[in-house]
């Protein structure tokens, strides 16, 4: 942990690069510090993943996208950052400002062009029952 997913509609695969977009949310929530001045997300934990939606519903169906001049296909994608507990509020809010305008900067162009919407959501691992790993990639990260 942390892991980033993100679900979208697939319509947007053929306007922008997701790959791209999973690349630079990892690489920003590299750069998110606590107070102290410590890396919050430890580099062997961070993922990004991102699924389109195979089937989507988003607002009227696109009759008032139509109406304003554009072809009614609505873009949406939703960031859901899980985070372990123990970081402030600021750090959480620090997160998800970081994350938002990375895919606002990503993602302008499409703004740009297309009625879509972006949610970017922070959510803290409270009470987890089991959380087992198992990785090679963490000793990547720890070399002195």
């Amino acid at each position: 942990m942390p892991h980033v997913v993100i679900l979208y509609t697939a319509s947007l695969d053929a306007h922008t690069d997701m790959t791209q977009l999973c690349r630079a949310l990892a690489d920003t929530m590299l750069t998110v510090r606590a107070e102290d001045g410590a890396q919050v997300f430890p580099t062997g934990g961070t993922r990004v993943l991102a699924y389109p939606a195979p089937h989507s519903a988003v607002a009227d169906g696109g009759a008032a996208g139509r109406a304003a001049g554009g072809d009614g296909d609505y873009g949406f994608i939703y960031i859901n950052l899980r985070m372990g507990r123990g970081r402030s509020a600021a750090v959480q809010q620090q997160a998800g400002d970081a994350l938002l305008a990375c895919a606002r900067r990503h993602l302008q162009p499409l703004f740009a062009q297309r009625h879509m919407g972006l949610t970017v959501q922070v959510d803290e691992s409270p009470g987890q029952v089991y959380d087992g790993k198992h990785s090679t990639l963490h000793p990547l990260f720890s070399r002195p």
